[in-house]
C-alpha cells in the first residue's frame, strides 16, 4: 500500500521506469468516457518504438501491475488494450488515501528546496489608478497572483514598488490584491553621483527638458549582452530623471537589504545581497522597453546590481466592441454595476443598498475580473469581452461560476448541520470508519482524480519560474489556477446536478451519504485554497 501523498507526478515517474529506458511513455488520463475503462495510458505506438511490433514483454506488464513505493497509487490492472497498455487504479483504496487525508491535497506538493529570493517589480504601481490601462492591471494581476503562488512553496518574496498613491491603494485594496503601502524613500545619493559621471549630454551639447538629468549611454550594454539575451537592439541611451533614480533606489535597496521576518520556509537562507537573489520584473508589453532601459542603467550604476533580472512582458488587452482608452478602475466599476443588477434581476429589489450584499458584490466583481484576467497565460494576447453576460452564473468560464458553486458547496453543508442538529441525521463520523467502495459514480472519480489529486503538483507548475533559463525573458503559468478552478466547478456542478447528496434520512443510506460528504469536504479544501491564490474568500451564498 502506498504511504505518505499519492501524487501524479510520483505514478507517471514509476511507470515510466517500470517500462525500462527511454523517455516518458505514459500519460493520465482525464477524459470521462476514457476514465470509464482506465486511469493511465502507454500509446500503442510509443510502445512500438520502445519495443518494435512485439508484444510489450510480460514481466514488463507483471512490473507495472505490481508498482509500489512512494506516492505511487495502488494498481488494480494493467493490461494491454487496441489503445495500448492500459491501467486501472485500485479506486476504492485511492478513494481512502487521499480523503483520509485531505489536507494534504489542498497544499502545494513540495516546499521548494533552497533556491532564491525573489523580488517582483511591477512599474505600473507608481502612478495613480486613473492612468491604469488594462494591460498594466494586467501585470498587477499577474505579480500579485505569482507572489502568492510562490509565498505557498515557502519561497521569499519582496514586492516592489511600495504603493505610494492612496488611491492606488485604496484601489489595490478593492481589488484585494495584497502589497505593500509607502515606505520611506530609498536613498538616491549614490546612484545620483554615479549617474552624474556617466552622463553624455555635456559633451555633445544636447538641450535636455526640464527635470531631466543627461543621457546615459546604454549601447556597449547592450553589445556586451548580446543579441541572444533578448534585449531591443534599438537601445542605445537612456535620458535620467530624478524618479528613475528613485525607482532604482528602491529596487537596489529591496535586494541588499532582506527583512528577516520575510525568508519563509526553505528558499531563504540567512545571507543577504544580490548572489542569492533574482529580480523579475512583471511589465505589459508597452513598457517593455523602458524597462529594459531601467535593467541596464542598474547594470551601469550600481556594481552590485544583481546578475539575473528576468522579465515577464504580459501581452496586450483588447476589448471586444468597448472603447480601447478603458482605465482599470473604469473597467471594475462596470463589473461592479453589471454584477449588481444580475442579482437584482434574479433575487428582486435593489440589493445593493444591503450592507449585508455590498461585500458580496464586491468579491463577486473581482473574481469576474481576475479570471478574466488571468485565464489567459500571461504572454498571450487576452481580448475582454464586456457583455452583461460576462458577470452570469450561468455561463461556465466565469469566475461568477466558480464563485457560485463555492456557495452551493457551503449551502449543502449548512444543510446538513441544520438537519443533524433537528436529529435527522447523525453526527459525522469518523473518516476511517467510512465505506469509500459506496463511491462508484464516475462523476465521483472524476473529481478526484482529475482534482483533488492532482492540485498539490498544480500549485507546484504555478510557481515554477525558469530561474536559470538563458536570456531575458521568462514565462509563468500564471492560468492554471483559474482553468482548474473552471474546469473543478464544472465537474462539481454536473455532479451536484445529478446526485441528491442529503438523501432520505434512513440509516442504510447514510453509509454513502457520509462517503460523499467527505469527498465533498476534500472539492471544498481545494476550491477554497485555488481561490485563496488568487486573493478571493469563499462565499457561503450568492
Amino acid at each position: 500500500m502506498a504511504t505518505g501523498r499519492l501524487g501524479v507526478g510520483e505514478m507517471l515517474g514509476a511507470l515510466n521506469a517500470a517500462l525500462g529506458p527511454g523517455g516518458p511513455v505514459w500519460f493520465k488520463e482525464t477524459r470521462a468516457r476514457h476514465l470509464r475503462a482506465r486511469d493511465f495510458l502507454a500509446p500503442r505506438r510509443a510502445l512500438q518504438a520502445r519495443f518494435g511490433d512485439e508484444q510489450v514483454p510480460e514481466p514488463v506488464v507483471t512490473a507495472v501491475a505490481g508498482l509500489q513505493g512512494p506516492g505511487v497509487a495502488p494498481v488494480l490492472r494493467c493490461a494491454p488494450t487496441p489503445a495500448g497498455l492500459a491501467l486501472q487504479l485500485r479506486r476504492p483504496a485511492v478513494f481512502e488515501h487521499v480523503l483520509g487525508s485531505v489536507a494534504a491535497y489542498a497544499a502545494p506538493a513540495a516546499p521548494a528546496s533552497s533556491g532564491p529570493r525573489v523580488v517582483l517589480h511591477c512599474a505600473a504601481l507608481r502612478g495613480a489608478p486613473c492612468t491604469l490601462r488594462l494591460s498594466q492591471l494586467r501585470a498587477v494581476l499577474v505579480a500579485d497572483h505569482l507572489a502568492r503562488a510562490l509565498r505557498s512553496r515557502g519561497v521569499s518574496v519582496r514586492l516592489v514598488p511600495a504603493a505610494r498613491d492612496p488611491h492606488m491603494r485604496t484601489f489595490l485594496q478593492q481589488l484585494r490584491v495584497e502589497w505593500p503601502a509607502a515606505s520611506e524613500s530609498a536613498a538616491t545619493e549614490a546612484l545620483r553621483s554615479r549617474a552624474l559621471a556617466e552622463l553624455t549630454s555635456a559633451q555633445d551639447g544636447e538641450a535636455l527638458p526640464p527635470g531631466i538629468l543627461g543621457r546615459v549611454c546604454l549601447k556597449e550594454l547592450v553589445e556586451e549582452q548580446g543579441r541572444s539575451a533578448g534585449y531591443d537592439p534599438n537601445l542605445d541611451s537612456c535620458l535620467v530623471t530624478e524618479d528613475l533614480l528613485s525607482s532604482l533606489a528602491e529596487l537596489q535597496e529591496a535586494v541588499q537589504n532582506w527583512p528577516e521576518d520575510s525568508s519563509s520556509g526553505l528558499a531563504g537562507t540567512p545571507n543577504s545581497g544580490t548572489d542569492n537573489c533574482i529580480v523579475v520584473h512583471v511589465v505589459s508589453c508597452e513598457e517593455e522597453f523602458q524597462q529594459q532601459k531601467l535593467d541596464l542603467l542598474w547594470h551601469k550604476l550600481d556594481d552590485q546590481a544583481p546578475l539575473r533580472q528576468k522579465h515577464l512582458v504580459c501581452g496586450p488587452v483588447k476589448v471586444a466592441g468597448g472603447p480601447g482608452t478603458l482605465t482599470a478602475p473604469k473597467y471594475y466599476e462596470l463589473r461592479l454595476a453589471q454584477v449588481c443588477k444580475a442579482s437584482a434581476v434574479k433575487h428582486g429589489g435593489d440589493l445593493a443598498q444591503d450592507p449585508a450584499w455590498t461585500e458580496i458584490f464586491g468579491i463577486l466583481s473581482v473574481a469576474t475580473i481576475k479570471f478574466e484576467m488571468l485565464s489567459t497565460a500571461p504572454q498571450s494576447q487576452l481580448l475582454l469581452t464586456l457583455a452583461d453576460n460576462s458577470v452570469s452564473t450561468k455561463g461556465t468560464k466565469s469566475g461568477t461560476f466558480v464563485m457560485y458553486n463555492c456557495a452551493r458547496l457551503a449551502t449543502l453543508f449548512e444543510s446538513y448541520k441544520h438537519s443533524m442538529e433537528q436529529g435527522l441525521y447523525p453526527t459525522f463520523p469518523p473518516v476511517s470508519s467510512l465505506d469509500f467502495s459506496l463511491l462508484h459514480d464516475e462523476g465521483e472519480w472524476l473529481l478526484l482524480f482529475n482534482s483533488i489529486l492532482p492540485f498539490p503538483d498544480l500549485l507546484s507548475q504555478t510557481a515554477a519560474l525558469a530561474y536559470t533559463a538563458p536570456g531575458l525573458h521568462i514565462t509563468a503559468r500564471t492560468e492554471m489556477v483559474c482553468k482548474f478552478l473552471v474546469q473543478l466547478s464544472m465537474d462539481f456542478s454536473s455532479y451536484y446536478n445529478r446526485i441528491h447528496i442529503l438523501g432520505e434520512p434512513r440509516p442504510h443510506l447514510f453509509g454513502q451519504m457520509f462517503a460523499r460528504l467527505q469527498l465533498l469536504r476534500a472539492v471544498r479544501a481545494v476550491l477554497h485554497a485555488g481561490l485563496a491564490m488568487l486573493g478571493l474568500p469563499p462565499l457561503n451564498h450568492i
